[in-house]
């Protein structure tokens, strides 16, 4: 960002300005890439390039992206001096910085150490690739996560995620509660200490998400929400919608993401010729789904 605004205000200004609470996940999947050449960084640089210019010509937004780090860094190869998903992530995010001024970039790497290493973990994602905001796990607790209080910065704490192994540890139930309402309030908690700190919450799971936004909305913290699960995981972004109107939660803070749903909703099927058009297609669709149920 170019802009120093508080995480909280770079969210706030990002649904006003474009209308979406969608967060579209950047997670490449190259067998399924429409465009297949010798150079993979070529591939990918043409494939989102194409796809960003149909959005602005469009006039379609998501209200956040999110790159998964591991889809990049799964295509270097170090020890072959060979770079290729690195650069390609560093174009991408050069291009969104290029097409899409003023919305939040979170990058997607669930880091948690301790000490210097989770400081060099907040220096990866905000210094190297100057990412808006980090998932993290809370795992090891304050002094895995306060290095990634950095001013401006934005901090996703998993908190009930949406994979089905979740509810192993999740679940626990810790004095009469479910560990991850213990979590919650550590996380409100941390919100108290720096602005921006929030949390991941899955969209397979309706009633936990709804009970983990009320919890933060009657705290009276301001705690964004990343909420994966919606599409190919089986989650709802109109339930979604419904249960945080339901518990009160300050709805221009929740970012709803959607991945592979969005992006290579052709997956194991032929490749349509008009790619870019349904990939935008997608993201509107998934626009229009939540602005109705905003209603």
């Amino acid at each position: 960002m170019s802009e120093q605004r508080s995480y909280l205000d770079q969210l706030k200004d990002s649904y006003a300005h474009t209308g979406s609470l969608v967060c579209m996940g950047l997670d490449p999947i190259v067998e399924f890439l429409p465009v297949q050449s010798d150079s993979v960084r070529a591939d990918l640089n043409t494939f989102y390039r194409t796809i960003f210019k149909e959005m602005n010509l469009l006039g379609v937004y998501p209200g956040a992206f999110k790159p998964n780090i591991g889809y990049y860094s799964a295509l270097d190869r170090p020890l072959e001096e060979d770079f290729t998903g690195s650069l390609a992530l560093a174009d991408l995010l050069e291009m969104l910085q290029n097409f899409f001024p003023g919305i939040p970039v979170i990058m997607d790497s669930k880091r948690g150490d301790i000490a210097r290493s989770s400081q060099n973990y907040a220096v990866e994602a905000f210094d190297s690739w100057n990412a808006d905001a980090i998932t993290v796990s809370p795992y090891m607790g304050t002094d895995s996560v306060s290095p990634f209080m950095v001013a401006e910065k934005g901090i996703y704490v998993l908190n009930r995620t949406s994979n089905p192994g979740g509810k192993d540890l999740q679940n626990l139930q810790v004095d009469g509660e479910d560990l991850y309402l213990k979590v919650a309030d550590v996380i409100i908690e941390w919100s108290r200490q720096h602005a921006g700190v929030g949390a991941v919450v899955g969209a397979t799971s309706p009633a936990e998400l709804e009970a983990v936004a009320k919890r933060y909305a009657d705290s009276g913290a301001q705690i964004p929400l990343l909420i994966p699960g919606v599409g190919s995981q089986g989650g709802s972004a109109s339930e979604v919608v419904s249960r945080l109107k339901s518990s009160g939660y300050d709805l221009a803070l929740a970012r709803i993401n959607s991945s592979s749903g969005i992006t290579h909703p052709w997956k194991g099927n032929p490749i349509p010729e008009d790619w870019e058009d349904v990939v935008v297609g997608n993201l509107r669709t998934l626009n229009e789904e939540i602005e109705k149920a905003l209603v």
